[in-house]
């Protein structure tokens, strides 16, 4: 990877600590931010850099130049009123990616009002998951199987589009299979009706507007996404 991904996790509970030690073993740089200081010594050996400061205070996250790196996740756990305050400051501060975090549907609601379109809930408590989804945007969804094999939903990347599953050769080139493909009828995927293309054959082109259901080892499908980006 060329670039190396910068995030900022703030909040640096059980979950927050999870996401940004994850972040930091798939070799991104880490920002993580807290306002107890305890919290901040137990992870400051793991990331690039940790740091105690309000986060309810604009300037305090400027200055440590949360508004430039790749994603922002805002983990507070605690206290939902300083989770929207410091989530309503990032949007100021036109933050490339926001990721925020609500306990339950009422706080899911309130963060789809401030047009926070990537909301982690409880369920997602598995920060492995949520990291894999920020180095990988194009990573939709995963369910991971024993044995490092996972079943992947990844947009058809820039290169794969145009070709058949058999001139890209999934199994003998990537060690992958493709489960299925959802084809999407337009690219705007949220209401377009998606179709899927049951066992899909070796002549199967891929299209602009698909989604490939991979099944593979998780270091095959990261090369597979990053061959062909």
């Amino acid at each position: 990877m060329g670039h190396k991904h910068k995030f900022a996790v703030i909040g640096l509970g059980l979950f927050g600590s999870a996401i940004a030690r994850k972040l930091s073993a798939k070799g991104a740089e880490v920002i993580a931010i807290d306002n107890d200081e305890n919290n901040v010594e137990n992870i400051k050996d793991d990331v690039a850099q940790a740091v105690t400061l309000d986060a309810t205070d604009k300037k305090a996250l400027l200055s440590q130049g949360v508004n430039e790196v790749d994603a922002v996740v805002v983990a507070i756990g605690e206290n939902f009123e300083a989770l929207l305050l410091c989530t309503v400051y990032l949007q100021e501060m036109n933050v490339k990616r926001l990721i925020a975090r609500a306990n339950d549907a009422q706080q899911r609601k309130i963060l789809e009002k401030l047009g926070i379109e990537e909301i982690l809930s409880p369920e997602d408590e598995v920060g492995k998951v949520v990291a894999e989804r920020l180095i990988n945007p194009s990573l939709l969804s995963m369910l991971q199987l024993p044995d490092e094999y996972e079943v992947v939903e990844v947009k058809a990347p820039k290169k794969a589009i145009g070709r058949t599953l058999k001139d890209i050769d999934f199994q003998r080139r990537y060690e992958l299979n493709v489960v299925t493909i959802k084809r999407y009828a337009d690219s705007e995927k949220a209401e377009t009706k998606c179709h899927v293309i049951g066992v899909p054959d070796p002549e199967t082109v891929i299209s602009e507007n698909d989604n490939l259901l991979l099944f593979g080892k998780v270091k095959n499908i990261e090369k597979f996404i990053e061959i062909n980006e």
